[in-house]
């Protein structure tokens, strides 16, 4: 946000600031979702290119397809493992899983 912008609206009474700040998390919390929204978002953009529906990542990975659709609109309830799961499935190497959370932190 331009700075000016950012001044005009404090000068009208509102405070800027980020999600987290707004839901006041922790740097820790917001690394976490942070890193499970990069994931959410490989686990789609490698599965659409190894042009594999959701249901056919479900059967690899012994999960439901709306598991596969919650894991790729970055669901609370999906858990790092199960993200981690598909996310190997699909050939990510530990390489790439380690700029994943480099990225995120």
């Amino acid at each position: 946000m331009k700075e000016a912008k950012r001044n005009a609206l404090e000068k009208k009474g509102w405070r800027v600031g980020s999600a987290g700040d707004l839901l006041g998390l922790s740097d820790e919390e917001m690394t976490l979702i942070e890193l499970k929204l990069v994931m959410a978002r490989s686990v789609k953009v490698r599965r659409q290119g190894s042009r594999l529906s959701q249901e056919q990542l479900a059967k690899m990975i012994h999960s439901s397809q709306s598991r596969v659709a919650k894991m790729e609109a970055g669901d609370r309830s999906v858990s790092i493992e199960l993200l981690l799961r598909a996310l190997l499935r699909l050939g990510t190497t530990k390489r790439e899983l380690a700029r994943m959370i480099a990225d995120a932190a």
